[in-house]
C-alpha cells in the first residue's frame, strides 16, 4: 500500500507548526478558540481549493469495506465508484464514519489499516492541497458502542450520571479517546447532551447522563475535556437543540418537542452551553420539530432560526455544526435528499453526515453555490471551520497511525483497571427488601436468567468466581411462554435467582409479548429470592410489581455485568444514585423512586 511521500507529509507538518508558532491557532489548550481570521496553513489552503474541493469538505460519509481498496458494489450506488479510496478521492470528502455494518469495524489492526489507507487516498489526489480526513465514529459506550473488546469498554452515559463523578466521566472519555486515536479515529460523536426527562424516550434513554440539566451539563463538560484535551479526538455534543423529551424515534419518524422557550432555556440548553464553554469542536443537530424555537414545521437540522440565530449567534458557538445522519426518516419527510443537503447548509450546518446519495447531493450543493443560493463567503466560512478543527485537534500534522503501537494503547491493563474502578461506582441499588443483598456466595446455588448472552454469561461467571454454583438460562428480550417455563423450572431448588431485564417497560418495541414482565412474575411465584438486574433503563421496576430486590446497572456490557456480580456478592458496596426519577407505570406525576435515591450495605 503506497504512502504519501515524506516530503509532502513533512511539508504539511512544517506548515502547521509554522502556523501554530505564528500564533494563528493557539496550541496552549486543546479546546482553545481559533481567532476569527487565522492565516498560515488554513488561509493558504483555502485560497488554493477548487469549488469541488471545498464542497467535498462539507460531507462526512460511510463507505463499505474493511480496507480502502477492495471494491464493493454497494459503494457504487452511493458514490458511482466501487472502493472507499475512490469515493474519498472523487468527492474530496471532508470525513468518513465507521460502522460494523459497513465492515469498517472488525478489530483494532483492521481499523488502523483502514484509517491509514483512507488517509493515503485523501492525500494522494491530484490536487494543489493536502487535507487529511476527519475519521469519525459513534463510541458513546453503553448501548451505542462500535468498537468492542479488546478495546476498553465503559458503561454508558446514564451509568456515569449515577456515579456522579465528573472525574470518572472524564477518565472514561480520555481512555476512549486515546484508544480511538491509536486506531486512526480522530472524531467521536459523543457525548450525548440530551436531558432525558421523558422515561418513555425510545431513542435516548440511557444514552443521556440524567434527567437533571445541571448534572448532565457537568458530565458533558467533563467528557469534552476528556476526549479533546486528554484523548486528542474531537468531541461532538448531540442532539441540538435537545432530544430528551420525546416518545418518538427520529430514525423512523418525526418527533415534535413541545417545550416552551423558557423550558428550553432551563432544561435543554445547559448541557450545550457547558459544551460550548468547554471548547467543543462539534455540535450535532437533531431531526425534530421544536415549534417554540421555529414554528415553520421544519426539523432543527433544516432550521436557520435554530442553527444560525440560536446556536451560532445567541449562544456564540464558533465550531463545526454537523447534521445527524441524513438517512434518518425525521429529516426526509418534506424534501428530496438533494434538497435536504442544500437546506441543511443554508440553515447553518457546516458538515452533512451520511447523505443517502452523493451522486445527487454533491452536484446539488455545487449548483447551489454556483447559483448564489449558498454564497461563496458562506461556503468559505464553513470550510474554514472544518479546517480549523483539523488543525486544532492535530489531525493535519499527525493523521497516520502506527499499527505496531496499538497494543501499548488499546485495552491495556491500566485502561481495563480504570474501567473496572469507574464501573464499580455506577450501580444503583434501588430496592433491597429483606436485605437479600449482598448474598453470602460460598456454596450457594444460583440461577442466572433473562436478557442477553453476554450479560447472563458474564454475570454467571462472576458469581461463580465469588463462590456460587451458577446455572444459566438465557431468555432474550422477548421471552416466549416456553422459555419462561424453562427458566421457571430451572429455578427449582436454587438459593437465589438473578434475572436480567432490558427495557422490560417497552412492550411496544423491545418486548412485544410482554415476556420479560411475565418472566419476572413467574420467577417470583416460585418463592425463591429473586434479584432483578435492570441492564438498561432503570424504569423497569415500575412495570415489575412484587419486585423486592432491584439493581440498576444502566448497561449490559461485560464490564457492567462484572461490576454487578461484585455488587451482588458484596465485594463492592453500591454507591450509585438514581440520575433520573422513576415514575409509576402510566402516571408520570407519581414518583416511585426519586432522583438521588440509592441504597447501600
Amino acid at each position: 500500500m503506497s504512502r504519501p511521500s515524506v516530503t509532502r507529509r513533512t511539508a504539511i507538518a512544517s506548515a502547521v507548526a509554522a502556523t501554530l508558532a505564528a500564533g494563528a491557532i493557539p496550541a496552549t489548550s486543546a479546546g482553545a478558540a481559533v481567532p476569527p481570521s487565522p492565516d498560515g496553513w488554513i488561509q493558504s489552503t483555502l485560497g488554493r481549493m477548487t469549488l469541488e474541493e471545498k464542497v467535498g469538505q462539507l460531507f462526512v460519509q460511510y463507505a463499505y469495506g474493511k480496507d480502502a481498496n477492495t471494491p464493493d458494489p454497494r459503494n457504487t450506488a452511493i458514490f458511482g465508484v466501487a472502493t472507499p479510496a475512490e469515493a474519498v478521492k472523487k468527492y474530496h470528502l471532508g470525513g468518513v464514519i465507521y460502522f460494523a455494518w459497513t465492515d469498517s469495524v472488525q478489530n483494532p489492526q483492521q481499523i488502523a489499516a483502514l484509517s491509514n489507507g483512507l488517509q493515503e487516498a485523501s492525500l494522494s489526489r491530484s490536487s494543489k492541497v493536502d487535507i487529511p480526513l476527519g475519521i469519525s465514529i459513534d463510541q458513546e459506550m453503553g448501548v451505542v458502542t462500535r468498537v468492542g473488546p479488546p478495546a476498553t469498554q465503559f458503561p454508558g452515559s446514564m451509568a456515569l450520571g449515577a456515579g456522579r463523578s465528573t472525574a470518572d466521566a472524564r477518565t472514561a472519555a480520555a481512555v476512549t479517546g486515546k484508544e480511538l486515536r491509536a486506531l486512526g479515529v480522530n472524531t467521536n460523536f459523543a457525548p450525548v447532551a440530551d436531558v432525558n426527562v421523558n422515561p418513555l424516550n425510545p431513542v435516548i434513554g440511557t444514552r443521556s447522563f440524567s434527567s437533571n440539566p445541571a448534572l448532565t451539563a457537568d458530565m458533558v463538560a467533563a467528557q469534552v475535556a476528556g476526549y479533546q484535551e486528554d484523548g486528542r479526538v474531537s468531541a461532538s455534543a448531540k442532539h441540538f437543540p435537545g432530544h430528551g423529551d420525546t416518545a418518538t424515534d427520529s430514525h423512523v419518524a418525526f418527533p415534535v418537542i413541545t417545550h416552551t422557550r423558557e423550558e428550553w432555556d432551563q432544561m435543554d440548553a445547559p448541557p450545550f452551553k457547558a459544551a460550548i464553554a468547554q471548547g467543543i469542536d462539534m455540535i450535532m443537530t437533531a431531526h425534530l420539530s421544536f415549534p417554540a424555537l421555529d414554528d415553520s414545521g421544519n426539523p432543527a437540522t433544516l432550521s436557520k432560526p435554530i442553527l444560525t440565530d440560536l446556536l451560532r449567534k445567541e449562544l456564540g458557538y464558533k465550531g463545526v455544526i454537523i447534521t445527524d445522519s441524513l438517512e434518518m426518516a425525521g429529516v426526509r419527510e418534506l424534501y428530496s435528499d438533494a434538497e435536504v443537503a442544500v437546506r441543511s447548509l443554508e440553515a447553518g450546518a457546516d458538515q452533512l453526515l451520511m447523505t443517502p446519495s452523493m451522486v445527487k447531493a454533491f452536484p446539488a450543493v455545487v449548483a447551489a453555490v454556483q447559483s448564489g443560493r449558498i454564497s461563496k463567503a458562506d461556503l468559505d466560512a464553513k470550510v474554514r471551520r472544518v479546517l480549523e478543527q483539523k488543525v486544532r485537534r492535530g489531525i493535519v500534522a499527525d493523521h497516520m497511525v502506527d499499527p505496531a503501537a496499538i497494543g501499548s494503547v488499546v485495552g491495556t491493563q491500566e485502561h481495563l483497571a480504570a474501567a473496572d474502578a469507574v464501573t464499580n461506582r455506577t450501580g444503583t441499588l434501588v430496592r433491597n427488601d429483606d436485605a437479600v443483598l449482598p448474598i453470602a456466595a460460598a456454596g450457594k446455588n444460583v440461577l442466572v436468567t433473562g436478557y442477553g448472552d453476554v450479560a447472563t454469561t458474564t454475570l454467571a461467571a462472576g458469581l461463580t468466581r465469588a463462590g456460587t454454583t451458577s446455572a444459566r438460562v438465557t431468555t432474550g428480550a422477548s421471552p416466549t411462554d416456553a422459555q419462561i417455563a424453562a427458566a421457571t423450572a430451572a429455578a427449582a431448588g436454587k438459593d437465589y435467582v438473578v434475572v436480567t431485564t432490558m427495557k422490560a417497560w417497552d412492550t411496544a418495541v423491545t418486548d412485544k409479548r410482554g415476556g420479560q414482565q411475565k418472566l419476572v412474575r413467574s420467577l417470583q411465584d416460585t418463592g425463591v429470592p429473586v434479584v432483578v438486574v435492570a441492564t438498561r433503563d432503570p424504569y423497569d421496576i415500575a412495570y415489575l410489581p412484587g419486585t423486592r430486590t432491584y439493581l440498576a446497572t444502566y448497561s449490559y456490557n461485560a464490564v457492567s455485568m462484572e461490576a454487578a456480580a461484585r455488587l451482588i456478592t458484596g465485594a463492592v458496596t453500591p454507591t450509585g444514585k438514581l440520575p433520573v426519577d422513576i415514575p409509576a407505570k402510566g402516571d408520570p406525576t407519581t414518583v416511585l423512586y426519586p432522583f438521588g435515591h440509592g441504597l447501600s450495605y
